[in-house]
């Protein structure tokens, strides 16, 4: 199996787990920046999970100042993930991680900016996926 086979075959898993069973919608997979249309190092999925996966720590302290809510509940509603799809036994480096990063639309969910996070689904040879959220850069930790 080629590497452009293998990788695409890998996103079409991902792709299809997240639509079979975890319920995302508006899935895509993107080979190309839907900005300048230059290729992607690798393959990535975008789409809408069913519910809200992951609030960054910045982005709660601005929701709670913008829309204090009596209960302190936080809205969930969805926004699109990223979703980098690996083997487990592929051997990443920082710089193959960081340039995932640096090929990645701009957000347009929260805002103009870097995307702060990719959700990377790890296949392993039985088909099952781990989802872990990789981050870009340093995070603080989560307040409660």
């Amino acid at each position: 199996m080629s590497e452009k086979s293998y990788v695409e075959h890998l996103a079409g898993s991902v792709f299809d787990n997240l639509r079979y069973q975890h319920d995302w919608t508006e899935l895509q997979i993107l080979t190309h920046s839907p900005v300048d249309n230059s290729p992607l190092p690798r393959p990535l999925i975008s789409g809408l999970p069913p519910r809200r996966l992951y609030l960054h720590p910045d982005d709660q302290i601005e929701i709670l100042k913008s829309n204090p809510n009596p209960e302190g509940r936080i809205p969930e509603t969805p926004v699109v993930e990223w979703v980098l799809p690996v083997h487990l036994a592929e051997k990443w480096t920082l710089k193959a991680f960081a340039s995932i990063f640096d090929s990645m639309p701009p957000e347009t969910s929260a805002g103009p900016g870097r995307v702060k996070r990719v959700l990377l689904a790890t296949v392993h040879n039985d088909s099952t996926v781990v989802y872990y959220f990789m981050h870009d850069g340093i995070v603080k930790p989560r307040q409660n």
